[in-house]
């Protein structure tokens, strides 16, 4: 049973200050927490249905487990419904950005849902390091947790002054613009940087001023513009395909 002041936390958790105060995450559903035990990440408890537990018995061994029903996971999840488990997560020391070979960076990406897939993205091309200026969304936010599909155990997130960072870097630095050249056209360096810009703005000027390739993706239809996440892989994918 999950006790009252459990149940605080929890909730406290989906909260950014909350998050940032005990230094704890939330990780919700089935696949998302089994892919933290999997990877071994620091489980402070899991909070899980008498069915998940018998499920995954073996992988459980060395973890706090409280059993609770569907009904109260449900109350205390930040997800409209949950019938298998909640972990508390710790969370990991800030890392130093890896300038070795392809860096993806964000400016201002505030929608979880988006940089929770631009994550998953980031996994599916191979990239175990995604780097966020301080005006993106909260990795540890729930929804950006649960968009990674699990992806989150395996690309660490930095957050940093981007402007700085990019300042000092020695290398090609492309920028996603409407204006710029083709995508298809463009012979991507394998050391480079990307920067993806918000959903509403794009990149912001400060950023853009240390840009030395704008690159675009050609429309061949009327749609004004695309996601941030599908534009994200579409370069990412011709980038690979330039090294393959």
């Amino acid at each position: 049973m999950i006790s009252k002041n459990q149940q605080k936390l929890l909730r406290a958790l989906g909260q950014k200050k909350y998050r940032k105060q005990h230094g704890l995450y939330l990780v919700q559903g089935e696949k998302n927490v089994i892919e933290l035990v999997d990877a071994g990440l620091a489980v402070e408890q899991l909070f899980a249905t008498n069915e998940f537990m018998t499920k995954y018995k073996s992988k459980l061994v060395n973890i706090t487990c409280v059993e609770a029903e569907e009904e109260m996971l449900s109350k205390v999840s930040t997800l409209v419904s949950n019938n298998a488990a909640i972990a508390v997560v710790a969370m990991s020391p800030a890392e130093e950005i890896n300038t070795a070979g392809l860096v993806l960076a964000l400016d201002g990406v505030s929608d979880p849902g988006n940089l929770g897939t631009i994550i998953r993205l980031a996994d599916w091309y191979g990239l175990t390091q995604l780097v966020v200026s301080e005006n993106c969304a909260d990795q540890f936010n729930p929804k950006v947790i649960s968009a990674t599909m699990g992806s989150f155990v395996r690309v660490n997130v930095v957050r940093t002054d981007l402007e700085a960072f990019l300042k000092q870097y020695q290398g090609e630095c492309y920028g996603a613009f409407l204006g710029g050249e083709s995508v298809h056209q463009c012979q991507f360096s394998r050391n480079a940087v990307l920067v993806m810009g918000s959903e509403s703005h794009g990149i912001s000027d400060t950023i853009a001023a240390h840009i030395n390739k704008k690159v675009t993706i050609p429309a061949f239809g009327g749609a004004e513009s695309l996601n941030v996440a599908m534009a994200t892989g579409i370069i990412l994918d011709n980038i690979k395909r330039c090294h393959c």
